[in-house]
């Protein structure tokens, strides 16, 4: 880090900070500048305290942890406490979001802050960093001109074959990617599911354990799964892709 990039004060801006996909170290994956941008921030949105503070000192381990401050934003965040978070920002003072993994505000309860600051007429700055959601794109050989990320498909059974069934209509008649991801450990559930149900002529990509050392990105046709075998997805991160 530069002489001016220590003294040089940061921007008052609501900072959307990337985090590793795997257990790979910080630098293989993160730009230096996101560095320069963490230890100038006192003030932290974060999905958990614990592993917010563990990556803070990945990046830099002089940062000193017990001088920043941390505010809890997950599933169970109450929708009034959410915009009080952004009190630091509203004073002039910079702030950073952290999510679990990726890009915080994807598929990340980050968005709902990001929403507010947006509404507040606030400065947000997204930072570099991997997405799996991209990533997975990049590899897979699909449209990448036109596709939707769906989220969780619908636990139940019944709904869940409605949604295999329309994100299939999707992708045979609009040629649209259809991406989708699911708990770790009903991983291989799904894709029993999706090679049992989808039609033998579309493709489906499995994205697994991106940028991590078992990293595993395979596109076949639902056909070829069947005869190939499905191998063993459960417990961790993947990503579902589908289109002909």
């Amino acid at each position: 880090m530069s002489i001016d990039q220590e003294t040089q004060a940061l921007e008052p801006a609501l900072y959307l900070i990337p985090v590793e996909l795997s257990d790979e170290t910080t630098d293989a994956v993160l730009p230096l500048g996101n560095t320069a941008v963490v230890t100038r921030l006192r003030h932290f949105i974060v999905e958990n305290v614990r592993s917010a503070r563990r990556f803070l000192k990945r990046c830099d381990r002089s940062i000193d942890i017990d001088a920043l401050t941390f505010a809890e934003l997950n599933g169970h965040t109450p929708p009034e406490a959410v915009a009080r978070m952004l009190e630091p920002l509203e004073h002039d003072e910079p702030m950073g979001v952290i999510s679990e993994a990726g890009c915080p505000a994807v598929a990340d309860p980050g968005a709902d802050v990001v929403a507010i600051a947006q509404r507040k007429g606030l400065k947000v700055v997204p930072l570099v960093g991997p997405s799996s959601i991209i990533m997975s794109l990049m590899a897979s050989g699909m449209n990448g001109q036109s596709f939707a990320f769906l989220g969780y498909l619908p636990i139940d059974d019944a709904a869940r074959r409605r949604a295999i069934d329309q994100l299939a209509h999707r992708a045979r008649h609009e040629h649209q990617t259809q991406i989708f991801i699911e708990t770790p450990y009903r991983n291989n559930r799904l894709l029993k599911q999706l090679v049992d149900t989808l039609p033998p002529q579309l493709r489906l990509c499995v994205a697994s354990d991106i940028t991590g050392r078992r990293e595993s990105i395979v596109t076949r046709t639902v056909e070829q799964w069947r005869r190939h075998g499905l191998g063993d997805y459960d417990r961790v991160p993947t990503i579902f892709l589908v289109n002909e």
